[in-house]
């Protein structure tokens, strides 16, 4: 088993729920792969750290004091009953490339920080990506009072941990003097499987609306009232359902998702009086998206005093979609070229860390193929080879990207 795959297998092992990989920010198995990857970033000739949000911090240093910063890096933690691979693999890829360069005694003139954030997930307490968001300079302090289950805040935790967040304003990397942020990561879709391919990249991550609709009607006796008489409140949400698939099918890279629908009163004899259900709705592109939410609330309005009666909608959620950077994609779209491989260009419906980092930080992103893209689930599974191909596309970005760096000091 090659080293890359012994680690992520190894970091599997680190679970908050025995028999099935759980791994949650600051828990005793977040600890446990703290502890792992800090020694796997000393073997690799790194300076290493915890930061005052929990992020493993693994410096190496350039070949001159004045070059620029490189971040590499992706998370440790998990969803609940996951896979081994979401977020690990970036981890252990990116301390692959670098252990490569320290064992031939390269130093580039870059510096290179590996980041290993805690909380991607958001599985442990109400919000998420503090550690990415500490470092791309975009930290709400306010999320520091938001508790667990357990009415623990993620302050308490963190100084629970060892950690101080009062520090964490100064974790902000000044954007002068960043080359960018790269992440490898499982794609957690079929794309690149059914095209043949190890890896691929990036071209945006999609922006994201959160909605909930409330559809009112009238309840009524099932077996009394006249199906042409009804104001069945499920009816017209049904139908709005096709109105919102339809709507996502007629736009190019949008998807919609109603993963929530509640019946009120929910008697197996009474018509429903009032129904809610969920939308996800997202896309690499804000105007497509917004477009096709402005059409789905137009068609709603349209079916609901027609079907039920009245119609409400609460926006929960808006997430802007963030752009790859096109020069640092240009790298990692060069190396996978060296390699002889197509470069096959895809957008990411998933958030990453790397979604934090624009406006103020440029990124790319490496997709490495998932088996039936399947994610956050315990079939998740790469094959070894395909993990080789992305340690050897990011390492030869590294090196193009230094010398790049070079060239502009020269």
């Amino acid at each position: 088993m090659s080293r890359i795959m012994e680690r992520l297998e190894a970091l599997a092992g680190d679970t908050d729920e025995p028999q099935r990989i759980s791994r949650f920010y600051l828990s005793p198995a977040h600890r446990k792969s703290v502890e792992r990857v800090s020694g796997w970033m000393c073997e690799a000739g790194m300076a290493v750290a915890l930061d005052a949000a929990a992020t493993v911090v693994g410096r190496y240093a350039a070949s001159r004091p004045d070059a620029p910063l490189l971040l590499l890096g992706s998370h440790i933690d998990t969803v609940r009953d996951a896979g081994g691979y979401d977020g690990t693999l970036g981890v252990v890829a990116a301390i692959e490339a670098v252990a490569r360069l320290n064992a031939a005694g390269r130093r580039l003139p870059l510096a290179i920080e590996v980041l290993a954030f805690g909380d991607e997930e958001g599985v442990r307490f109400p919000a998420t990506l503090a550690g990415s968001r500490a470092v791309a300079g975009c930290f709400d302090p306010s999320t520091l009072a938001a508790c667990d289950r357990d009415g623990v805040s993620i302050a308490d935790a963190l100084r629970e941990f060892g950690c101080d967040p009062a520090a964490i304003p100064s974790l902000a990397r000044p954007p002068h003097s960043v080359r960018g942020y790269l992440e490898v990561h499982i794609e957690q879709g079929p794309v690149l499987q059914s095209l043949g391919l190890p890896v691929g990249l990036v071209s945006a991550i999609a922006g994201a609306t959160r909605a909930e609709f409330f559809v009112e009607g009238t309840a009524g006796h099932a077996g009394a009232t006249p199906m042409t008489l009804r104001r069945d409140a499920f009816a017209a949400a049904a139908e709005m359902a096709m109105a919102i698939e339809g709507a996502a099918c007629a736009r190019r890279d949008v998807v919609a998702t109603i993963g929530q629908i509640a019946i009120e009163p929910g008697g197996v004899n009474v018509i429903p009086g009032a129904a809610r259900f969920s939308l996800d709705l997202r896309s690499p592109s804000d105007a497509e998206r917004d477009g096709a939410f402005a059409a789905i609330v137009a068609a709603c309005e349209t079916i609901a005093p027609r079907r039920a009666g009245g119609l409400r909608v609460a926006t929960r959620h808006q997430s802007p979609a963030a752009p790859c950077d096109p020069a640092l994609a240009a790298f990692l779209g060069e190396a996978i070229a060296r390699r002889g491989l197509a470069v096959q260009r895809l957008p990411s419906g998933a958030g990453h860390d790397a979604m934090v980092f624009p406006p103020r930080i440029p990124m790319a992103m490496l997709f490495v193929r998932c088996k039936d893209g399947i994610s956050h689930n315990p079939a998740e599974s790469i094959m070894a080879s395909d993990a080789e191909v992305a340690v050897d596309v990011l390492l030869d970005a590294l090196t193009a990207i230094g010398a790049e760096c070079r060239d502009v000091a020269a």
